[in-house]
C-alpha cells in the first residue's frame, strides 16, 4: 500500500521532483489506528520493561526492607553483648526490639513497638534454675 502510493505521488510530481508529495505520503494518515496502537503499546511496554530492569540492577537502594536497629552503635559493624551466667541474680530481662534506652537490658520499649507497628516481639527473659 505505501509503495503504491509511493509511486503514484511520484509520478504526478514528474515533471517538478520534490520531496513534498513523498512527505505527505509518510504523514501520520498512513498508518491505520490499529497500527497506531500497536506501535505505542510496543514503546510503552519497552520502556516499563527498561525501567523496571534498571531499577533492578543500578539502583543504589539495595535493600527496600527495613532496618532493625535505628541507633544502638551504628559505628560498629556488629552489635555483641555477652554476659557472664555467674553475673546474674535470680532473672535478667534482655531487649530483642532494639528500642530500649537501656539497651541490651529491656525497658518496656516494645510495648510502644508492638502498637505502632503491629509486631508481637517481647523481651528475652532468663531465669536461674532453683536448686
Amino acid at each position: 500500500m505505501f509503495y503504491k502510493q509511493l509511486t503514484l505521488s511520484y509520478r504526478k510530481d514528474k515533471g517538478n521532483e520534490t520531496y513534498t508529495s513523498i512527505q505527505t505520503v509518510m504523514s501520520s494518515n498512513t498508518l491505520s489506528k490499529a497500527e497506531w496502537v500497536t506501535a505505542i503499546s510496543l514503546t510503552a511496554g519497552t520502556a516499563a520493561v527498561s525501567i523496571l530492569v534498571y531499577q533492578t540492577f543500578f539502583s543504589k537502594k539495595k535493600s527496600s526492607k527495613p532496618k532493625v536497629n535505628l541507633d544502638l552503635q551504628k559505628d560498629n559493624p556488629k552489635v555483641v553483648h555477652a554476659f557472664d551466667i555467674e553475673d546474674l541474680v535470680d532473672k535478667a530481662v534482655y531487649c530483642r526490639c532494639w528500642r530500649s534506652k537501656k539497651f541490651p537490658l529491656c525497658d518496656g520499649a516494645h510495648t510502644k513497638h508492638n502498637e505502632e507497628t503491629g509486631d508481637n516481639v517481647g523481651p528475652l527473659i532468663i531465669k536461674r534454675k532453683e536448686a
